[in-house]
């Protein structure tokens, strides 16, 4: 039984300037090199950057200048191959890596292409993204996905390999004791990650007790529920709860909030690593003392490199990281604006668009 429904013309949801969506007639992409792979898209996860290009035209130097298709993601199946492609068929069920780097530059070439300055990425101006009928990729941005994951959940594919990114920059996490702020989509896969690379603690902080019951099935040994008060007075309640004078050896923020990475910098024990992941206002106050005399290791997170997601599809598929649960709202491509206004009110978890025609309740089976 066909997993969609052919009989209708390609279509894509547009995002116009100004923050105005509609359905639009689409094309059929073209192979453009021999290396490249059309695939149906089935389903697409909406991150907090689409919602952020809707809501306000822009994220950084990224501005909605003219019409874009959102969302990038995506799992989808293989409707044609180059002649050059070894490794897929057509059939074949994959999750979509939605960057394409220039691999030549001085990035590309030492292993980071995620810094290539001449990288297109779906979803960010100029560059259409995936919420449409299909997509082009070149060959090794496609990743089959396991038999037992299915088309729905493999669009946590994409989101995991920023957390796995993350967690690779902290370092080694066997046997260490790991703080995560934010108990989001990227944060709760976060936990996943760093339960799955050995640390011996791993506590979830966030203000919304039913996310943190979601950590708790998804790796936390522990969780904290923030307040209002000082990022002093959270940082110790922090550890408290694990039983933590020393502090945590590793800071995984994936907030963006002020509050959050000033008590994460204090929560750290000496020495320890800080992790920024999510993103908020472009400009923060941060205790550089604390910085300083704990000789902290600070760093940036962006997107994921050179086998992030290869290491995220055998995570799923050794079953060392589950996606059970993560996904709680899903809607039909053309309830699109509303699985947008869903993702505002922070209703649930992780939000699935379908594509056009595709049956929802093939695409959630697995194998």
């Amino acid at each position: 039984m066909p997993i969609t429904d052919h009989s209708k013309s390609p279509q894509a949801f547009v995002l116009h300037p100004g923050g105005k969506f509609t359905f639009e007639a689409s094309i059929k992409p073209t192979l453009q090199t021999d290396r490249d792979v059309i695939v149906q898209v089935i389903a697409t996860g909406i991150c907090g950057s689409d919602v952020h290009y809707w809501q306000h035209g822009r994220i950084g130097r990224y501005v909605v200048e003219k019409p874009i298709v959102l969302g990038h993601e995506s799992t989808g199946i293989v409707v044609e191959t180059g002649n050059n492609v070894d490794g897929l068929k057509v059939g074949d069920q994959v999750a979509l890596e939605p960057g394409v780097a220039c691999n030549s530059c001085h990035f590309c070439r030492s292993g980071r292409y995620n810094l290539c300055s001449a990288m297109k990425f779906a979803a960010t101006p100029p560059y259409d993204g995936t919420l449409a009928t299909y997509y082009r990729v070149p060959a090794e941005c496609c990743f089959k996905l396991p038999q037992h994951i299915s088309l729905r959940d493999g669009t946590l594919v994409e989101p995991l390999s920023v957390a796995v990114h993350s967690c690779r920059l902290a370092g080694t996490m066997q046997e260490k004791k790991v703080a995560i702020f934010g108990a989001g989509p990227v944060g709760l896969l976060c936990c996943a990650v760093a339960n799955a690379f050995g640390a011996s603690v791993v506590i979830v902080a966030d203000v919304a007790p039913s996310r943190l019951e979601f950590a708790l099935r998804n790796g936390a040994t522990h969780t904290y529920q923030t307040t209002t008060e000082s990022p002093e007075k959270n940082a110790s309640r922090l550890l408290a709860v694990a039983g933590l004078e020393a502090g945590v050896d590793i800071v995984l923020d994936a907030t963006g909030a002020e509050p959050c990475v000033n008590a994460g910098i204090i929560a750290l024990a000496q020495g320890g690593t800080f992790v920024q992941v999510g993103l908020g206002k472009p400009d923060l106050t941060i205790p550089v003392g604390q910085i300083c005399d704990k000789e902290i290791v600070l760093k940036g997170s962006f997107r994921y490199g050179p086998g992030d997601f290869q290491l995220a599809v055998g995570l799923l598929n050794s079953r060392r990281v589950k996606l059970d649960n993560l996904i709680t709202h899903e809607f039909p491509f053309d309830r699109a604006e509303d699985a947008f206004e869903n993702v505002v009110s922070r209703s649930g978890i992780k939000s699935v668009i379908y594509g056009p025609g595709v049956d929802a309740e093939l695409a959630k089976a697995s194998r």
